[in-house]
């Protein structure tokens, strides 16, 4: 019984000091990216290259005030040249004392040249004036910042926005004129400028003269049509209806309905007179109270005469005329 349980044991103690067999090491295989690590670093990626176009399309920030910032949103509110995206509203706020607010504008880097003393800037909304009614497409996209474009070289960074449109932007060719009349009658901005019953121009400012004596507007003619103002050129009031009443019966003349709603402007060189030479931008004018007026004036100074009646001057009025064999002369100024 004993030398079996010795073999056993002997067994044994070979089989635990018989040598480990060595571990089979097998070749690693090459690492296979996993497709949720490719997502993240693609979306990464994106983000870089649109951040870098969205640097190098930025052009420079500028501020402009404004009275009211109606209509104007950030990141919303697009600026536009000719219906063109040249830049959008980046932040508004107000200005120190309150008065105004401040917009700040991120033109695009093809805008940059905007950025110069002497461009305009407005805010297009509808509006309804005497001249018709502009802006009704922003009724449905919204309110835009319009911009007339600067001709000098000279950066800024600051700008004063305009409330209303201009009535002339840059890129419209013709010249300004100045009129002198005693009252503005039915005239308003926008009104327009008769050559011939053709509307050549438009009425762009009024203004009360500082010792109140008369008013001044500014008008604007359109080329090709500025070269038809002379220097011995005639200006009236071609607002309204003109009725007169002669040997040959009664005279109704107007220039268009749009003149007689709005009021309107009429000019031409008074017949059988030699053109003179064609006058320079910014010419000073006389505005008549109408054609027959315009027309009777020879562009030079009047002579003012007092007569002294003894006998009574009932029937006789201011502006009645003053004949000679027939002929017209001058009228009554004053009766005192």
């Amino acid at each position: 019984m004993t030398q079996p349980e010795t073999h056993q044991s002997d067994s044994a103690q070979q089989t635990l000091t018989a040598p480990l067999p060595a571990p089979v090491v097998e070749p690693r295989g090459r690492w296979v990216p996993s497709l949720v690590w490719l997502i993240p670093l693609l979306a990464a990626l994106i983000g870089i290259a649109l951040a870098g176009q969205a640097i190098l399309a930025s052009g420079p920030t500028i501020v402009i005030s404004f009275k009211t910032a109606e209509g104007l949103e950030p990141n919303i509110t697009k600026v536009k040249y000719k219906d063109v995206d040249i830049g959008e509203v980046k932040n508004i706020k107000l200005s120190e004392d309150l008065s105004q607010v401040l917009v700040a504008v991120e033109l695009t880097r093809n805008a940059a040249s905007f950025a110069v003393t002497d461009t305009r800037f407005w805010v297009v909304r509808p509006r309804i004036a005497a001249s018709g009614v502009s802006g009704l497409n922003t009724l449905l996209s919204g309110s835009y910042i319009g911009v007339d474009a600067g001709q000098t070289s000279q950066v800024c960074k600051e700008f004063t926005g305009l409330e209303t449109p201009p009535a002339i932007t840059g890129d419209q060719k013709g010249q300004q004129f100045t009129l002198h009349s005693d009252t503005l009658g039915s005239l308003d901005i926008g009104s327009p400028v008769y050559y011939r019953r053709v509307p050549v121009g438009r009425v762009v400012t009024s203004q009360l003269d500082k010792d109140g004596s008369g008013v001044t507007l500014s008008i604007f003619i359109h080329a090709p049509y500025d070269q038809y103002v002379r220097t011995n050129t005639r200006f009236w009031h071609a607002s309204g209806i003109n009725l007169n009443l002669n040997a040959n019966g009664f005279n109704l003349n107007t220039q268009s309905l749009v003149a007689v709603l709005i009021g309107g402007i009429a000019f031409q060189t008074p017949p059988g007179q030699t053109l003179n030479q064609a006058a320079p931008n910014n010419s000073h004018f006389q505005l008549a109270a109408d054609e027959a007026d315009a027309m009777r004036g020879t562009g030079a100074q009047p002579i003012r005469i007092v007569f002294n009646f003894a006998q009574s001057l009932r029937g006789l009025s201011v502006g009645a005329p003053v004949d000679f064999r027939g002929i017209t002369l001058g009228q009554v100024e004053s009766i005192g």
